[in-house]
């Protein structure tokens, strides 16, 4: 037998840091005393990240992750003693297999804690945290504390005195000195009590999303009674996220000592909770109001919860629960997850091989699961490779005083520092007509504008640099926000941009009836899984350079960047093996980035690599506009409009990018399914001091058709009448004109709408709802089915062409290349599909390594759901010449493979090499005249989902969603499917849960996953039904498919009127009046706060104007 090797303690060091990591406790002692201030991690998950994203340092670090005393578990009389280095995820299994074992009274504690356990953080960082570290950590929206707190826990600590045990108490998690850890102290374990007869424990939160999501609010409570009497003998509650601690209502509790367990208890324990709890209007954070709510809502429930057990225990002293009452105590909705697809057959008809129509995988699919798929961080380091990161401006409009780099520049490693005084007559670059400096150097117009460039050896010492770059400003009036900002200042982009159709003023003066209203929705962060990369690599001679950029547009990185370097584009190469997600975050603004990149690889004659953190990228990138869209409408009784009057605006931010682009396409696409006989709408682009918002998937429609749907939800609630109905009864009828003079064939919308409805048995669970929110008071559910018509094209010839080149070697193998960019949609997939069609071989003879403007020039950004529709037809001619070229070599050898008939046509001097060419679709918009023939086709589809919400604390639950669509002849069903599921969750995280929070000063608040929540499994609805249409024609495009990338994003609005729908049932049963406006995204806060009730009117409210809030609505 192996003699066991003596473990000793490890470290590992640097100039500027050593880990320790001990293995006994009398080592952690003495690496205690000799650095007291040195911190002690297990996971490394709060240490770390605060190191790395909030610049914190900490020259020595203690690991004691080896030490077995800090890992035990003690089962005693009293209770339950854990060592602090258990991880979160090892205490959610241990607390598991004691509630299992022993008596519920005795577990109260051990259910609320693993209730919290199951919502906090994801596995990932469940499995490394430890239970020690998370409590020493102290953060204010700390699940567990506020329960260990209210549970009369305590803390065992070790130091070279000896031991000595402390409550985990306020004082504690304030860190008092008289009750804190001494910096030679180490937490060895924690004593979590059993609870005992008549006590009760609960625990309550509420964030942004159910899962991996810091708490808003959270809560710990418990009770304790006098042998069952009733009468309150302990009462303790403890808030988190409602200070810079965890807040204890000690002095509320003490009042309410020796009080019965009933609703006056009640009624004066929220008063004097929110008293003691209380919240200035500019608290860190914001969502006052919202907390305010929850601190109350969640005493209802706990007085509710405990209600229950004492009518179970006692039935004759304590009454029961109303009904009423009762849906409070119930969760959401919670059942396994299933889905149903239901793709198109391929035709019968074709070749056995033909893989047109079939459900083929990605073709990189497996290698994205196991982490083969190479972007551009995976390549490896470059010889004498430099790193380069940005210095962006801390104001959003102010003039720059000086910039100081002499301490930055004298920093080891630090190659070299630019600015804008580098770039002299070409720091400008205009993606429309407005252009921005690239580096700017004597004013800034945004938080997050590019100011500097640094150059250094490594990533840590050219960000070290950054961090020195000193810059004085000088703050600059007015500062332009938001919308209403720049509508009071008229501070626009050129031109103002009008539609009109019909008569409208004249419409006005025949109709029954007239609304006006508004809503507003928030934007959207592109959050792409690979932030802003590239690595640029100089080659030496010719001035060649080599771009190794994750982008939609290669032809804009090579000119901006053979602009800015003074040499010809065929000197500039960049290069595309795919893009780790975009959504049209990857055109303008890494165009930027690259070209300074190539601009120091080439000044330097080295490589460079820049590589954006998920908070730089979302600092400077920005994302999808903010709309404001009001509406003036004109309707009959029975809910037909015959006028529709509106107004958009959308925040582009400090600089044009595309935004008018976008507002022209809101405009174009604004009424969706629906025919209004006279319609006129006008928009405006504004200019705030915002970052640049851009292009995201959608491309305006998602706002502007939010605006209309929300006007047609206004008129049904008007007229009485269901909103389906007003929905059908407004509905474009087969042969149609648009706005625009375009004609218009909608027979598949009817059809998906048909189907959509039959499909999710809507009138049958319509009724069901209804029955469920009768009997429900606390909790609602709500039902709602959007039609989608969503054009496709881009109102430019030029825009739309796209080329191909196709090789054929002499072993018969095929090497294609196109245009078009992989950016995980599968349209690589789709080109060796076409290939495979059209000569006429296996997949497996057909290779694609990349885009590069190499080989294919002059490519068109790839977006607008017409990659595979474009470059398809390109990759189609390719190989049409090739087959023509080759008919006579495979007609004299039918029976040959592939490499007799290449080596046959090389023999015969026959060129195996094609290139093809899609010329464009023809498309046109006059505005001056509004009309034209903007877009090529139309996707039609429509989706049913149904939700439950919690109306005291805000939280909804996606039961269902039924989606059908109208894909023409799909190409890959399965890849089609992907993008229909995956834009519509996208779309369900903008109408419902993604939230971009700015400060007064225009700074983003909301910069990375901790406080930026995109939808999550727990989100995804528990039942996914997806049906495609049968084939139908659809001339022109490629085997008449039609692109799917961005319309299905539309359909997560289903989900944002289903939310509507239940809080307007809730409203009703109140009381209350209607009609109700809600803004986008329908986030917790705004459902919580839209179910009034009299807990919403007990919280005190702070008077616009008194206070500086935390956060803008931009």
């Amino acid at each position: 037998m192996a003699e066991k090797k003596t473990q000793k303690t490890r470290i590992f060091g640097s100039d500027r840091m050593t880990w320790i990591s001990p293995v006994t406790l009398k080592e952690l002692l003495e690496a205690k005393v000799k650095y007291p201030q040195a911190p002690v991690v297990m996971g490394n998950t709060s240490v770390g990240p605060d190191m790395k994203f909030k610049g914190i340092f900490h020259p020595v670090i203690i690991s004691p992750d080896r030490i077995e005393e800090l890992s035990v578990v003690n089962y005693t009389d009293n209770g339950l003693t854990l060592g602090a280095a258990v991880s979160l995820a090892q205490v959610k299994d241990i607390l598991a297999n004691v509630t299992r074992k022993l008596p519920e009274e005795k577990t109260q504690m051990y259910h609320a804690l693993l209730k919290h356990l199951g919502a906090l953080a994801g596995p990932q960082i469940r499995n490394m945290a430890s239970l020690g570290g998370h409590i020493v950590s102290r953060h204010p929206d700390s699940d567990l504390n506020p329960l260990l707190a209210v549970g009369n826990c305590t803390l065992n600590l070790l130091s070279k005195e000896g031991k000595r045990q402390i409550p985990l108490n306020e004082q504690f998690l304030r860190k008092c000195p008289s009750a804190d850890l001494k910096p030679e102290e180490i937490l060895i374990s924690v004593n979590i009590p059993y609870s005992r007869k008549w006590e009760f424990v609960s625990a309550f939160r509420q964030a942004q999303r159910e899962q991996n999501a810091l708490a808003i609010v959270n809560s710990g409570m418990r009770v304790c009674f006098g042998k069952g009497d009733g009468i309150i003998r302990e009462l303790s509650i403890a808030y988190g996220g409602v200070g810079p601690t965890t807040i204890l209502a000690k002095n509320s509790c003490q009042k309410l000592i020796g009080r019965p367990w009933n609703e006056e208890m009640l009624d004066a324990a929220c008063r004097l909770i929110l008293d003691e709890v209380s919240l200035p209007g500019s608290a860190p954070g914001g969502r006052v109001e919202f907390k305010r709510t929850l601190i109350i809502s969640f005493l209802f429930k706990f007085y509710l919860e405990v209600s229950q057990i004492l009518k179970g225990t006692d039935p004759v002293h304590y009454p029961s629960l109303t009904g009423k009452y009762e849906s409070a105590l119930e969760d959401l909705h919670s059942r396994h997850y299933w889905s149903t697809l239901k793709y198109q057959n391929a035709d019968l008809k074709q070749l056995s091989q033909d893989p047109i129509g079939h459900p083929i995988m990605h073709l990189s699919a497996i290698k994205h699961a196991t982490g083969e798929a190479i972007y551009c961080d995976d390549m490896p380091v470059v010889n004498q490779e430099l790193f380069l990161t940005f210095v962006t401006s801390s104001r959003a409009r102010a003039k720059i005083v000086s910039i100081d780099l002499s301490e930055a520049l004298s920093l080891p490693g630090v190659v070299d520092i630019l600015t804008g005084e580098h770039l002299p007559h070409i720091n400008t670059f205009g993606f429309l007509t407005d252009s921005e400096k690239i580096l700017s150097t004597e004013e800034v117009s945004c938080v997050g504008q590019l100011l500097c460039a640094v150059i250094a050896d490594s990533e840590v010492q050219a960000k070290r640099a950054a961090q020195r770059v000193k810059i004085v400003y000088r703050d600059l009036e007015p500062l332009i926000l938001t919308i209403e900002d720049a509508i009071q200042s008229k501070s626009f982009f050129e031109p103002e941009r009008k539609l009109e159709y019909g008569n409208v003023d004249e419409a006005f003066k025949m109709v029954d009836q007239i609304l006006e209203g508004e809503i507003h929705m928030g934007g959207q962060e592109h959050f792409y899984m690979e932030t802003q990369s590239m690595l640029v690599v100089p080659k030496g001679e010719d001035q060649e350079i080599d771009l190794y950029v994750s982008t939609q547009f290669p032809k804009c990185i090579q000119n901006i960047t053979a602009s800015l370097l003074k040499v010809s584009a065929n000197k500039v190469m960049c290069h595309v093996k795919r893009v780790g997600g975009a959504f049209g975050g990857k055109v303008t603004k890494t165009s930027i980035l690259a070209a300074i990149t190539a601009f120091a690889a080439n000044k330097h004659g080295r490589p460079v690599r820049c590589i954006l953190e998920r908070g730089e990228d979302m600092l400077i990138t920005g994302g999808r506009h903010p709309y404001l869209g009001k509406y003036k409408a004109g309707f009959m009784n029975d809910g037909r409009i015959l006028a529709l009057d509106m107004e958009h605006y959308c925040n582009g931010g400090a600089f044009l990018d595309e935004s008018l682009f976008v507002l022209e396409m809101g405009l174009l696409k604004l009424e969706n399914a629906y025919k209004f006989p006279n319609l006129r709408c006008r928009g405006w682009a504004c200019r705030t001091n915002l970052p640049s918002n851009t292009a995201l998937r959608g491309f305006g429609f998602p706002q502007a058709g939010l605006i209309t749907e929300a006007c047609i939800t206004e008129v049904a609630a008007r007229c009485g009448l269901p909103p389906e109905k007003v929905r059908t009864i407004n509905m474009y009828k087969e042969i149609d004109q648009t706005p625009y003079k375009q004609e218009i064939n909608t027979k598949n919308l009817i059809e998906c709408w048909k189907e959509c409805m039959a499909m999710s048995s809507y009138t049958l669970r319509k009724a069901a709802v209804e029955k469920f929110n009768s009997e429900n008071y606390w909790k609602k559910k709500g039902l709602a089915v959007v039609p989608l018509k969503f054009p496709v094209g881009i109102c430019s010839v030029a825009a739309a062409q796209a080329a191909a080149l196709v090789h054929i070697y002499l072993d018969g193998s095929v090497l294609v290349t196109h245009g078009g960019i992989e950016m995980g949609q599968g349209v690589h997939t789709k080109m060796i599909q076409v290939v495979s069609r059209e000569l006429r071989m296996p997949l497996s003879n057909i290779h694609l390594r990349g885009t590069s403007t190499e080989t294919v020039p002059n490519t068109n950004a790839s977006g607008g759901s017409m990659v595979a529709d474009l470059n398809g037809l390109a990759v189609k001619d390719a190989c049409q010449t090739l087959l023509k070229r080759l008919e006579p070599i495979i007609s004299k050898n039918p029976r040959g493979t592939w490499k007799d008939w290449a080596q046959a046509a090389f023999n015969e001097s026959i060129s195996l090499s094609a290139t093809g060419y899609f010329r464009g679709y023809e498309s046109n918009i006059n505005w001056e005249t509004g009309e034209g023939h903007p877009f090529e086709y139309f996707v039609y589809g429509a989706a049913c989902s149904e939700v439950e919400i919690d109306c005291l604390t805000g939280a909804h639950k996606n039961i269902r969603t039924d989606i059908v669509m109208d894909v023409g002849c799909s190409i890959n069903p399965a890849l089609d499917v992907g993008q229909v599921e995956g834009a519509f969750i996208q779309g369900m995280g903008l109408y419902t849960i993604e939230e971009l929070n700015y400060s007064p000063q225009g700074v983003l608040y909301t910069r990375g996953p901790n406080q930026y929540k995109i939808p999550a499994i727990c989100d995804i609805p528990t039942e996914l039904h997806v049906s495609f249409l049968p084939p139908s024609e659809n001339s022109n495009t490629l085997y008449s498919s039609k692109g799917l990338g961005e319309s299905g994003i539309f359909l997560g609005c289903s989900v944002f009127f289903a939310i509507h729908d239940a809080i307007s049932a809730a409203r009703r049963e109140r009381g209350l009046p209607g009609p109700l406006r809600l803004n986008s995204p329908l986030t917790p806060e705004k459902i919580r706060m839209a179910c009034e009730d009299k807990f919403t009117k007990m919280i005190p409210r702070d008077e616009p104007g008194s206070y500086v809030p935390w956060s803008v609505r931009i």
